[in-house]
């Protein structure tokens, strides 16, 4: 097996040596629409993503699992998170708490395993501590209601003392800082080592807080509305080839999946604030500003993580290791809908994306933050699940630029960074061994030639809402709803439900979606122990 993933690395990688790892940079957004990066069609200035997009490949068509920790264990362990415990498994501890299986190593455990470094900055969200899943250094933000002023974070898994208000802390600053400082430190001690550094932001997750300067260049361009964005994104999606088909409508009754949340948060953030995805012309003048500011702050977050990749991009430059870096980019699920005040709550006479406010997104900028697709954040129709995928390596990725249509998931991305680290199983643990088999496939062959990589099935629930994709045939529904069935090759965007005039198709896709179902609910009690 070693020499064909040797004699693959070779293929794609021009005059690699066989010896000579890549490094892996791997960086997540946190609750970030499908086209809010500039490449995918949005406004947002985004220079950096853009200029990875264009010396590397844009994946159209690749997925989530529409939340944030099921998604975080997929990306890290290459199985889908009820197989690993860490989203929802009757009778199981499983979900936000759960624990994962000693058969489910984090990827960071498998290139440590090699000879990597590896390094960890920003958001965590799964069980244990970096240190303890194959990190050599971390920075864990486990506070995310305070963007200025967190007060729980680590550095190696040891707790730092809060960060006092007006300091000049800024979040998504600090997790670069973090990342870069990892970098150099590597640069000094151990370049004769390949890294993989695992950045994961969290911006532009809620509470919507900014940087003024970040604010203010953003401003102007929310005050002509939702659906006025949302077709001229749409408009850039079809230029640039990203999809085809129709602009899903918008669907006015569609809020946050916690309505009573929203309920409650209304009532301290007052008239202004507006649950649902209303035409732009009902509202009143102080609404469509506070709702314009909203979004403002939202791109100012997404402008300033680029900014940040911008200085992460530089030390790899300053390394002499940006040509041999496999990078990554992508988002933890779509945009979200959800309206709620936590942390230090929310004052009215705060500055809109300061310290002291606390707003969210909502579902009418959520909408168009997921442009072109239904839904939002929690649900597994297009909107909650797709996210961009851009991929840039010079030294393994000759089709530059180049756009790759088939299907993915986030179970595909620790089987790539295997392949390409020439990881073998050799030395990994008896559980990892005679654990289930990953069901994620690599998507090196993808790097090589568009096609190259079909995926037969994927699979998808959370919090009820359940979803199951075969070749183009994709069957969807939300929670206590019954299933609905899309093309996705004329279709993708989920407008034209064919499940009466497919019956028996629904009925086949429905069963197949229940074996995945009982196997991953197997695969969850493999190393449990009786009683627990």
């Amino acid at each position: 097996m070693r020499w064909i993933l040797v004699l693959l690395v070779g293929v794609f990688s021009g005059t690699l040596g066989a010896q000579e790892r890549p490094n892996i940079l791997l960086m997540m957004a946190d609750d970030m629409g499908f086209s809010d990066v500039g490449c995918y069609g949005g406004e947002i200035d985004t220079p950096h993503l853009d200029s990875l997009a264009k010396g590397g490949l844009r994946f159209t068509q690749f997925y989530n699992t529409g939340r944030c920790w099921p998604t975080r264990a997929s990306l890290l362990t290459g199985f889908y998170a009820q197989q690993v415990r860490r989203d929802a498994v009757p009778g199981l501890p499983s979900g936000g708490r759960g624990k994962r299986p000693a058969w489910a190593p984090l990827v960071s455990q498998r290139l440590a395993a090699i000879g990597y470094r590896c390094y960890h900055s920003g958001k965590w969200h799964l069980d244990g501590m970096p240190l303890g899943n194959g990190f050599d250094h971390s920075y864990y933000i486990r506070d995310q209601h305070r963007f200025f002023s967190p007060t729980l974070s680590f550095k190696d898994d040891k707790k730092l003392p809060p960060v006092k208000a007006d300091s000049g802390f800024y979040g998504t600053t600090a997790i670069a800082e973090n990342a870069i400082e990892m970098l150099e430190g590597h640069r000094l001690e151990h370049s004769d080592k390949p890294f993989f550094a695992y950045v994961a932001f969290t911006s532009p997750h809620f509470p919507l807080h900014a940087l003024p300067q970040d604010i203010k260049r953003n401003v102007a361009r929310y005050q002509r509305g939702w659906q006025k964005v949302r077709n001229d994104r749409w408009k850039r999606i079809r230029e640039l080839g990203l999809v085809d088909g129709t602009l899903s409508p918008v669907e006015p009754g569609i809020g946050s999946p916690y309505p009573e949340r929203s309920a409650a948060a209304k009532e301290i953030l007052g008239h202004q604030e507006v649950i649902l995805p209303l035409p732009w012309e009902s509202l009143d003048q102080s609404q469509q500003r506070f709702q314009a500011i909203k979004m403002a702050i939202h791109a100012a977050m997404v402008d300033r993580m680029d900014q940040e990749i911008g200085r992460i991009l530089a030390q790899l430059r300053k390394m002499n290791s940006f040509d041999n870096t496999l990078v990554l980019f992508l988002s933890d699920n779509g945009a979200s809908a959800e309206i709620m005040v936590r942390g230090d709550g929310h004052d009215p006479k705060a500055p809109a994306g300061s310290a002291a406010s606390h707003l969210c997104l909502g579902a009418g900028w959520s909408t168009t933050a997921n442009t072109p697709f239904r839904r939002h954040k929690v649900w597994v129709h297009e909107g909650g699940i797709a996210t961009p995928l851009i991929v840039h390596w010079p030294q393994g990725i000759k089709d530059r630029g180049q756009l790759r249509r088939q299907a993915g998931h986030v179970i595909d991305v620790v089987p790539t960074i295997l392949q390409v680290a020439q990881y073998t199983a050799e030395g990994q643990s008896a559980e990892t061994r005679n654990g289930p088999q990953s069901p994620g496939k690599s998507l090196v062959p993808a790097f090589l030639k568009a096609g190259s990589t079909p995926r037969e099935v994927l699979w998808w629930m959370h919090d009820g809402n359940r979803a199951i994709r075969q070749g183009d045939w994709k069957l969807v529904a939300a929670k206590g709803e019954a299933w609905s069935l899309y093309n996705l090759k004329s279709d993708r965007t989920e407008t034209r439900d064919l499940s009466s005039e497919q019956a028996a198709l629904v009925k086949r896709l429905a069963a197949l979606w229940e074996e995945h179902w009982q196997q991953f609910q197997q695969n969850a009690t493999e190393g449990l122990k009786p009683g627990k």
